[in-house]
């Protein structure tokens, strides 16, 4: 099984056991999205609505695309790809 590099903004890094990067092992992109929310079930609530949609102010990274810009996430993943969870910035 592939393993993923992972990261998300130590501001929320609490949420992972105080780890800003880890590792995940999982054979798609949604499994890999899948299992972070289930090994860390404090990020999900960072990082999801209650219906499982991506909250408007994170982004979720594969490699160097957006998520949001992906036909479909049943993409194999290879070693060394990457996820990451973004917080997004506004205001002025």
């Amino acid at each position: 099984m592939p393993t993923i590099d992972c990261s998300v903004p130590s501001l929320i890094s609490d949420c992972t056991g105080g780890k800003a990067r880890f590792t995940m092992e999982a054979d798609t992109l949604e499994q890999a999205i899948q299992r972070m929310m289930e090994r860390y079930p404090l990020l999900r609530v960072h990082v999801m609505t209650e219906t499982g949609a991506i909250r408007k102010h994170v982004m979720i990274c594969y490699n160097d695309d957006n998520i949001a810009w992906l036909e479909r996430l049943d993409v194999p993943v290879c070693d060394g790809d990457r996820l990451a969870v973004v917080q997004l910035v506004s205001g002025g």
